[in-house]
């Protein structure tokens, strides 16, 4: 059990997600490591047509990512997306998929 904000949970605190490497690939994709450890492929192209997302259409916006504190960001900061959303929706890949 742990006290956090004056509220008591059952349980360990969990450690946040966060990005710890990550490479654009063709079609929108994203190569991810995680905090975790874990590598998944996260594919943006839902995400496009978001007006928030639309700047991503352009290829070399899109390959402009890089991390903030753990966070995926492109434009300076402009345009970022959560590593929890990421994680969650996101598929595993195996180590020699990657290779």
């Amino acid at each position: 059990m742990y006290v956090q904000n004056g509220i008591a949970y059952a349980g360990e605190p969990q450690k946040p997600i966060t990005v710890a490497g990550v490479r654009p690939l063709a079609d929108h994709q994203l190569w991810i490591r995680f905090s975790t450890g874990e590598i998944k492929l996260f594919d943006f192209r839902p995400l496009l047509e978001f007006p928030s997302f639309q700047p991503l259409k352009d290829v070399n916006v899109f390959n402009g990512v890089y991390i903030d504190y753990g966070v995926c960001v492109w434009l300076d900061g402009d345009v970022d997306i959560s590593p929890e959303y990421l994680y969650e929706h996101s598929e595993t890949v195996k180590e020699k998929e990657t290779a």
